[in-house]
């Protein structure tokens, strides 16, 4: 029980400190809700008037959220992210309630996971806060990050090079009655954008010095290729975000630390 309550006392001091003041929420917050309302209006009006796939409207929103979320923590820490992230969930919470038909819903509710479409809006939402918060909590922001930009380009192109490209299919665990399947064509852009996304970060880390960096690159990205094929449908952002993180800080950041 005394573990228990030290537990609950540091996850609410992390949450605590890293409030930002009202008078950042109180103008960041609207500003937040309307980026991502535009972001998500922009995928779903590319999908309706120019003919996207959902694959593609629903990557490029994702794209959009991943990168913004590494330039808010870069400018103004966690507290910026956390306000944002309040942002993307009221607008995500509001296409969700607008359901079929809205532009904003259509945007991200594939066609393929008919008849769980909300559900699988609502799973990797929940996937990115999870793996967010986690990798805040355990690593440091640099570290998060590269599970951000990870998660962000590697996830946003795998599914639109695999829609277009993908002719060689795997089936891949799935927690719901929803049968999904990736492609080794996507499995590759992963690795490859994994690899310039891990590289990215040693910059921002200025952590190029350490011997052999680039073989751990490569093999960080091997690693989070593999993740991403095995992890559950809708839970990669999870799995990769986190998984980012914690091997660029063992193998790279604490490295140097």
């Amino acid at each position: 029980m005394h573990k228990l309550n030290d537990i609950l006392i540091a996850i609410f001091d992390f949450f605590y400190t890293n409030i930002p003041p009202f008078s950042f929420i109180a103008w960041f917050l609207p500003l937040s809700f309307c980026f991502a309302f535009f972001a998500l209006f922009i995928a779903g009006w590319l999908k309706k008037n120019n003919h996207w796939r959902t694959g593609y409207s629903r990557k490029l929103f994702h794209f959009i959220i991943f990168f913004s979320a590494s330039a808010i923590q870069l400018k103004y820490a966690l507290g910026g992210l956390f306000v944002f992230g309040w942002g993307v969930s009221a607008v995500l919470i509001y296409a969700i309630l607008r359901g079929k038909n809205n532009i904003l819903y259509e945007a991200i509710a594939r066609e393929k996971d008919e008849p769980k479409q909300t559900y699988f809006i609502i799973i990797p939402y929940f996937a990115t806060l999870f793996g967010g918060l986690a990798s805040n909590y355990f690593f440091p922001p640099i570290c998060a990050m590269a599970g951000y930009l990870v998660t962000g380009l590697a996830d946003a192109i795998a599914e639109p090079i695999g829609t277009k490209w993908g002719k060689h299919k795997y089936k891949v665990p799935s927690l719901s009655a929803v049968v999904s399947y990736r492609s080794f064509e996507g499995s590759l852009a992963v690795f490859m954008a994994s690899i310039s996304c891990i590289f990215l970060s040693t910059l921002f880390a200025d952590k190029m010095g350490i011997d052999f960096v680039i073989l751990k690159i490569v093999f960080i990205a091997l690693v989070l290729t593999f993740v991403e094929a095995i992890s559950p449908h809708g839970w990669d952002n999870f799995t990769t975000q986190f998984g980012g993180a914690l091997l660029f800080y063992l193998l790279i950041w604490n490295v140097l630390a």
